[in-house]
């Protein structure tokens, strides 16, 4: 691919005392594009992303976003620029409504909840902002029902809304899928398909068969290091990604 990457990292490297988390991680992501990680627990998929983020300063190597280092930047900073992200965890307000949720991201990433109420015009912004989010999300007609009252599924896609209603260019989406029933996850998939239309999107998880109907990339770590990237039918075809990671992944689904 000749096209200049939207996001790349070179010997990005990771160190928490003696123990290397990520090791001298080479990684592109191209506009337009859906860029899967994948590796067993422990492989250091959400360190990697907590890079990516801002949420952890790399220990070497560098960062650039759009052609510009982001390494070292906070993630106040990092989220302005265009880069979003949701969690393993569902991060939302539970008694406030959807519409608010996605107001309040809005609101933080325009500059802050006082200016945003202080100013009519930014007070616009923010709620034009929520709202496509929600439509974005296919979440309008639950707008002003509260999160707490939504079902598991449909606050993940809340969380997605959240992060789509901080403008962002690229998406880091850390195990969007976890824990939902098949229905939901299929719902999600499709939503993340329609997504990728207009944001590149780094996704960590590990739904195999989400994975391999989504991707465009996909990078496979292994003990902190890149094993192997590639397209999704060159992974799937891929021996060392088999015997190393997809080989146990699908005997441990078969001994399930």
């Amino acid at each position: 691919m000749t096209e200049t990457p939207l996001l790349s990292t070179r010997g990005l490297s990771r160190h928490f005392g003696g123990l290397t988390a990520v090791n001298k991680v080479d990684f592109d992501v191209f506009p337009g594009q859906i860029h899967a990680v994948l590796g067993p627990n422990g492989a250091g998929k959400s360190t990697l992303i907590n890079m990516l983020s801002g949420e952890l300063p790399p220990s070497h190597g560098e960062i650039q976003f759009r052609q510009r280092p982001i390494h070292g930047l906070p993630i106040h900073r990092i989220a302005r620029l265009g880069i979003g992200r949701s969690y393993q965890k569902t991060s939302i307000f539970p008694r406030l409504s959807c519409l608010d949720n996605c107001r309040l991201a809005a609101r933080i990433h325009q500059g802050g909840v006082i200016a945003s109420w202080r100013s009519r015009a930014l007070g616009d912004r923010v709620n034009e902002a929520a709202e496509k989010a929600l439509e974005t999300s296919q979440l309008t007609d639950q707008a002003y029902t509260p999160a707490h009252a939504m079902s598991y599924g449909e606050q993940r896609q809340l969380q997605i809304a959240m992060v789509l209603a901080t403008a962002p260019i690229l998406m880091l989406l850390d195990e969007p899928m976890a824990g939902m029933g098949r229905e939901e996850t299929i719902r999600v998939t499709e939503l993340l398909r329609t997504l990728s239309s207009e944001y590149a999107l780094v996704l960590i998880e590990h739904d195999m068969d989400s994975v391999f109907s989504l991707a465009h990339q996909i990078t496979v770590m292994v003990d902190g290091s890149v094993l192997e990237t590639g397209t999704t039918e060159a992974i799937r075809k891929s021996p060392r990604v088999r015997d190393v990671y997809l080989g146990r992944h699908f005997e441990e689904e078969g001994a399930a």
